[in-house]
Order: structure tokens, then C-alpha cells, then sequence
């Protein structure tokens, strides 16, 4: 484990389990389709291989970078695109690969966003749900985890630009962000 995390709450395997059951679940609803899957960078970047590595439907997939938080530990709430897309999402059916959705700004945002550029439906996948710091009435049409109030790293989620490729999920101890 490393030096700045309090604990480990999700090791690789557990992750893994529920990126299966996500590509599962979207292999059902989009099956006989060819969704474009949207990677919310960066945080998102390890769920999003993962998760289309294991659907056997086929997607298209494109990134975008969208950042509310900066260097810091809560969302400023204000979503502001960073890279935009390079695909059209005009008349396809959109999925939105997110890593926590936390305010919801970010994700009603992006929700507008891709519906009003004219897509045919739009789903979001998230790895995390932290309903406790929900500001909007927003949320994923599936999510692999709830968690609670906790600043967790690993996996992809980063604070400050670190962390991201720990290959387990972890709560990051306090005194490293609150300094």
C-alpha cells in the first residue's frame, strides 16, 4: 500500500469484477449497435480501457477532457472542456465513461452537451457514484461503486496529477490534501 493512502478499499480484482459486469450490461443494451464510447479524461482513462477491452460489442471510441477540480480535493463546480471531441455524436447512440460522478455538474453538463449536439441517446458509465456530495439531481445509468465521502486515488483517479496508476483504489490520507 502506498505511504499517503489510509487504506486500499477496492483491490485490482474486485475492480475487474465490475468492469465485467459493465461491459455486460452494456453489451445488452447496445447490442446489434456501434456506440461511441466517450473516455472523460483523465481520470477515466483505466475504467474506459478496461471496460471496451471487455464488451463484445463493438464501439468507436473518443476522448475528452473535461476538469472541474483542478489541484484540488472538491469540484469547483464549474465543468470546463479542456479538448473537445473529434467524432460527431450526430444521430449515435453515446456512451459517457465518467470515473466518479460526484457534484453531477460535470456530468449534466456534459449531458447537455452531447444531446444538444443532436445524439441519439446518451448513457453514462461510471465507475464510482458519491451521492453524499450530489448537488444536482443527476445520476449514472449504471455505476460500478457508491462510496461516501472519502478522497480516494488509484485507478485512474488522481489528486494533484498523482496517483492515477496505482492498480487498486484507495482512500488518500488527509494531511496530503489538506495542507
Amino acid at each position: 500500500m502506498h505511504k499517503d493512502l489510509e487504506s486500499i478499499v477496492l483491490d485490482k480484482d474486485q475492480i475487474a469484477a465490475k468492469v465485467a459486469d459493465a461491459a455486460a450490461w452494456l453489451d445488452k443494451k447496445f447490442a446489434g449497435t456501434t456506440p461511441l464510447a466517450i473516455s472523460v479524461l483523465k481520470g477515466s482513462v483505466m475504467f474506459f480501457c478496461d471496460l471496451v477491452r471487455a464488451m463484445e460489442t463493438p464501439v468507436q471510441i473518443d476522448f475528452m477532457t473535461v476538469s472541474s477540480y483542478g489541484t484540488g480535493s472538491k469540484s469547483t463546480g464549474v465543468p470546463k472542456i479542456v479538448m473537445d471531441l473529434a467524432a460527431s455524436v450526430e444521430g449515435r447512440d453515446v456512451v459517457l465513461v465518467e470515473d466518479i460522478v460526484d457534484s453531477g455538474n460535470t456530468l449534466v453538463r456534459m449531458r447537455d452537451l452531447i444531446m444538444g449536439r443532436g445524439a441519439k441517446s446518451f448513457t453514462v458509465v461510471s465507475l464510482f457514484d458519491k451521492p453524499s456530495r450530489r448537488v444536482v439531481d443527476v445520476k449514472a445509468d449504471y455505476s460500478c461503486f457508491e462510496i461516501g465521502d472519502e478522497f480516494i486515488v488509484g485507478y485512474g483517479l488522481d489528486y494533484a496529477q498523482q496517483y492515477r496508476t496505482l492498480p487498486y483504489v484507495g482512500i488518500l490520507k488527509r494531511s496530503v490534501y489538506e495542507k
